[in-house]
């Protein structure tokens, strides 16, 4: 079935760039102090779940393979950032990653860059049971699941599809493959999966995973985000409370987007990112590349830089990473989710990466 052209075309515009001159510096620093060193790179836009808070029942347009990047265009741009750039952890993302032709070589390549980064990827879990050991093999690190309900009926509510026991399976796999810890990622839907804040948390206790509630982000493509529909951090932390005692974890929580509650007194903990309520855009470490070889300084930038023009123009490396350092040098305050003034991005989150 046609999909529906909900935002895929690629952002013109250029980031706009700080007054004052980006210091000589090799590193991805931005003019607010931060510097990026984990990349979130999205392997395709394509998904095999019709998730409601993401996109249409009848999906989307789809890019075409001359707009993907190759996998030596992949290759060659995180080489870039690893070599060039101070990136130090990738994070494999789509879509749906494992919809990639060849991903665990891919993943391989990535692994023998010198220097060696920590490799992780988000995925739905679809077909990754028999893919697990492979994928460590190759050299994944980590990886992390989207789990929002462990109820078959309300997830193929929510996902429009029946394959629970496909994502379950994927996450004992991962488990028995090493590829820990294994985080599990939960969005919390008002009137449709709140009730089972409790559920996910003693599953995963009983599992030995590591989960993360998200709160719902203005990043559908079909803009019908509502806020009054998000379950809040607060709200989440509510909601568990009815049945565990949460205290603050003493770990430093540093650039990463969770905030961490022990369990019970722990060691156990869960955690809760809080992108909308409390945005922890001041610590964030992120640049984000397309499927389709665009730079955005943000999840939610409005403008971004095109990289696959430059590869395929025939640009030396230091030029890639000339264009890659004044994205970065670009980059907003914050998200300004809370603002007036706020525009969703163009892109949904299927065609950003996630």
């Amino acid at each position: 079935m046609t999909g529906v052209n909900l935002g895929i075309p690629r952002v013109p515009a250029e980031p706009t760039a700080p007054n004052r001159p980006r210091p000589d510096t090799p590193a991805l620093i931005d003019s607010f102090g931060r510097t990026a060193t984990d990349l979130r790179v999205s392997v395709t836009d394509k998904c095999n779940l019709r998730c409601t808070y993401c996109m249409p029942a009848e999906g989307l347009d789809w890019m075409s393979n001359q707009q993907l990047l190759g996998d030596d265009e992949l290759i060659r741009l995180i080489d870039i950032a690893v070599r060039l750039l101070g990136v130090t952890d990738i994070r494999l993302t789509g879509g749906e990653p494992l919809l990639r032709p060849r991903l665990e070589d891919l993943v391989a390549r990535i692994a023998a860059l010198r220097p060696r980064p920590r490799l992780a990827m988000t995925t739905n879990g679809i077909g990754f049971a028999k893919r697990a050991h492979a994928f460590a093999e190759a050299g994944l690190d980590r990886v992390n699941i989207s789990l929002d309900t462990i109820d078959p009926d309300t997830f193929e509510r929510l996902t429009r599809r029946d394959r629970l026991r496909h994502v379950l399976d994927a996450l004992t796999a991962a488990r028995d493959a090493g590829l820990e810890p294994v985080k599990v990622n939960a969005v919390l839907m008002r009137g449709i999966n709140e009730h089972e804040a409790t559920d996910l948390l003693r599953f995963a206790l009983e599992n030995g995973y590591h989960l993360r509630f998200i709160e719902q982000m203005p990043l559908d493509a079909q803009h019908g985000w509502n806020r009054s529909e998000m379950i809040t951090a607060d709200e989440i932390l509510d909601l568990l409370r009815a049945e565990f005692t949460l205290t603050p974890s003493p770990t430093e929580r540093g650039g990463a987007p969770a905030e961490r509650w022990l369990v019970n007194g722990g060691p156990e903990e869960v955690g809760i990112i809080p992108s909308v309520t409390r945005p922890f855009c001041s610590t964030c470490e992120r640049t984000r590349l397309t499927a389709d070889g665009a730079v955005r300084s943000c999840l939610f930038s409005t403008t971004e830089t095109d990289l696959r023009a430059l590869l395929r123009g025939g640009a030396d490396d230091e030029e890639i990473a000339n264009a890659w350092r004044g994205a970065m040098w670009g980059k907003l305050a914050g998200h300004e989710i809370n603002e007036a003034g706020f525009a969703q991005p163009i892109r949904p989150m299927s065609a950003i990466g996630g």
